[in-house]
């Protein structure tokens, strides 16, 4: 028997062999961010230590209690303490998005003590070219287990605390 181009059996085989190699089509899921929870109560007796860099003028500082994990958009979200040497406090409740290596300020504490929050944020690099690298320090210092969120705050606080261990 031949196979004639495009004969009705040549055709059917066709059919039949491109249904079982076939693949599905992979649809891309895009992610989205979960609802941002209002920034913590901030208590600046209890932060931890953060070295963000040996030539900062800046010391840093994290609060515990504001450390939190979103396990709906794996975001971790925290407190950041900066203090000038003259007493001045900035603080920042931010995220971090582990998987893409971005970071985002949510809220910023103001001088009267309440936080005020930034108007349309926007998701930045770890990487770009910041005065302040806090953020990438934080991700590194325990918040992300490579592109993933650390497994527990527990976990997270304790690199903190003891940032030789890791």
């Amino acid at each position: 028997m031949t196979f004639k181009p495009f004969s009705g059996i040549f055709v059917a085989l066709l059919c039949a062999a491109s249904t079982v190699w076939a693949l599905p089509a992979v649809e891309e899921v895009e992610w989205k961010e979960a609802e941002v929870p209002a920034p913590p109560a901030l208590d600046l007796k209890k932060l931890v230590p953060l070295e963000v860099s040996p030539y900062s003028s800046l010391t840093y500082g994290v609060d515990p209690a504001s450390l939190g994990i979103s396990r709906s958009d794996s975001v971790v979200r925290y407190v950041v303490v900066a203090t000038s040497a003259s007493g001045t406090v900035n603080a920042m409740y931010e995220g971090i998005h582990c998987a893409t290596g971005e970071f985002k300020t949510y809220a910023r504490y103001t001088p009267d003590g309440r936080w005020s929050l930034v108007e349309n944020p926007q998701w930045r690099s770890l990487f770009d070219n910041m005065p302040s690298k806090h953020a990438l320090r934080l991700a590194k210092a325990g918040a992300c287990d490579g592109a993933a969120p650390v497994s527990s705050v527990q976990i997270w606080l304790n690199q903190l605390k003891n940032p030789q261990s890791h």
